[in-house]
């Protein structure tokens, strides 16, 4: 099995330490604050710091809040040099009651300048358009769920998609979109799953293509 990092100690990294712990991965939670986060509901994991964390890691998942994580990670570029880094953040303004309300970057997008700043790292972009138990669950939907995929390797988008499959992704709801730059679309998707969230709730859901 791999050694992954996780960045972030929120409800995104709860659900993923999960759904990845129980394939059978050995997971390190990477805060700042090395002590047990209070609000902390995912599996009995290793806390450590980002550095650590990354360290001794084979793959790292960036879970940071997307408005900071081109500073967190840059300043972590020596750590990620060589690895797989998979970023499921969106970067986004917030409105005055904390919802998402436009895109930090609308000429790009997060993952791209995550790539930029960390050439040395392969970053592939997946699972920003549905809700946090979606993606360690996507068989509680009634309906098929997309997984995208965007990023430059080819390799390194072969091996999320095998731990997507451990996350219980059947191989046909996963959808290569090609290279980084499709990025762009995913991440401007989230103003849409913020919209659905006000009009239906916290019912899970997935943003996805009917065929």
């Amino acid at each position: 099995m791999t050694t992954i990092a996780i960045l972030g100690s929120g409800r995104v990294a709860s659900s993923l330490a999960s759904g990845l712990a129980r394939a059978g991965h050995t997971i390190t939670i990477g805060v700042r604050d090395i002590a047990i986060p209070r609000n902390w509901t995912g599996p009995d994991v290793r806390f450590a710091s980002h550095a650590e964390a990354i360290g001794s890691s084979q793959i790292v998942i960036n879970a940071t809040p997307g408005a900071g994580s081109v500073e967190r990670l840059t300043a972590l570029a020596d750590a990620l040099a060589g690895k797989l880094l998979i970023d499921v953040a969106n970067a986004t303004s917030r409105d005055e009651d904390g919802a998402p309300s436009g895109l930090l970057y609308p000429t790009d997008s997060l993952a791209e300048r995550l790539q930029a700043a960390l050439p040395r790292t392969n970053v592939v972009k997946t699972l920003n358009t549905m809700l946090s138990s979606v993606m360690n669950n996507p068989a509680s939907l009634t309906g098929n769920p997309t997984a995208y995929l965007s990023g430059d390797n080819t390799g390194a988008k072969s091996l999320v998609r095998s731990l997507l499959h451990d996350l219980g992704w059947q191989d046909s709801e996963i959808l290569d979109l090609g290279g980084i730059a499709t990025a762009r679309g995913v991440e401007a998707v989230m103003l849409l799953v913020t919209d659905v969230m006000k009009a239906t709730g916290f019912a899970p859901f997935a943003i996805s293509p009917v065929r």
